[in-house]
């Protein structure tokens, strides 16, 4: 179905919900339960009830126009009506970056996810200023994210690891496109598979050295500029998928 079918029968006054693929798949006429914590939302905070329209979706059903079927407290159901979009992969790249406060990094995850991060990475470097992450927190706040901005999939986010160890087990046919501080981007044309932000502060010369002999990796310049680490990632996003576009058009 073409796009501008989908937004002409879509409302976007519509509560979008992500509900998790089950054993059984969507199919017209089914009831479906909602998590708990998608009925507490839909009643307690959108104000709606029995027979209000909603629409779910996830990364293997697709999206479907539903109507509330049952709400009480954090337990509801929807009755399922048509399928208006089907399952398509969200095309991106992987984001590896390094953790930072915890609203900067709450801040990369959403803006990663509406630009079509299909996985989060944090690794740990040298001058990573926190170790700590509230995997769950963030695993919400991409949900929230990809109801808002349309996607289908939320992306996965993975528990931290040491760049070290990532890169000592990163493929070498898997390009890593790394923004280096002061160092000229190369002009490689590759397909990037992911992109590697540091932290506030850089990387360290070793790990520059590390990545700089890595047969994955490819420097991405982000300007002549200084940029903090969370705008760094909307702008090295930016470029590859601007690099991804001009190499569709040829």
């Amino acid at each position: 179905m073409g796009e501008a079918r989908y937004r002409k029968r879509m409302s976007r006054s519509d509560p979008r919900l992500y509900v998790p693929a089950s054993e059984t798949a969507f199919a017209e006429g089914q009831t479906i339960p909602l998590p708990p914590g998608q009925a507490h939302y839909l009643g307690n905070v959108m104000r709606q009830g029995v027979g209000s329209a909603v629409r779910v979706f996830n990364e293997r059903d697709g999206e479907w126009t539903a109507e509330i079927a049952a709400l009480k407290k954090d337990k509801g159901s929807v009755l399922l009506h048509r399928c208006e979009r089907t399952a398509v992969p969200t095309q991106g790249v992987e984001l590896l970056f390094a953790p930072l406060k915890r609203d900067a990094t709450e801040l990369v995850i959403r803006m990663g996810t509406e630009l079509g991060v299909t996985r989060f990475r944090p690794v740990v470097t040298e001058r990573t200023n926190t170790h700590r992450l509230n995997l769950e927190r963030l695993s919400v706040i991409a949900t929230e994210a990809a109801e808002q901005c349309e996607r289908l999939d939320v992306p996965e986010i993975l528990p931290p690891e040491s760049l070290r160890v990532l890169l000592a087990e990163w493929p070498d046919d898997c390009p890593l496109f790394a923004a280096l501080e002061r160092r000229p981007g190369e002009g490689v044309a590759v397909q990037a598979a992911a992109l590697l932000i540091g932290p506030e502060g850089g990387f360290s010369e070793a790990e520059v050295e590390l990545l700089r002999r890595h047969a994955a990796v490819h420097a991405l310049s982000l300007g002549p500029l200084v940029l903090r680490a969370e705008t760094a990632v909307c702008a090295g996003l930016s470029r590859l998928a601007a690099r991804a576009e001009d190499a569709a058009r040829g």
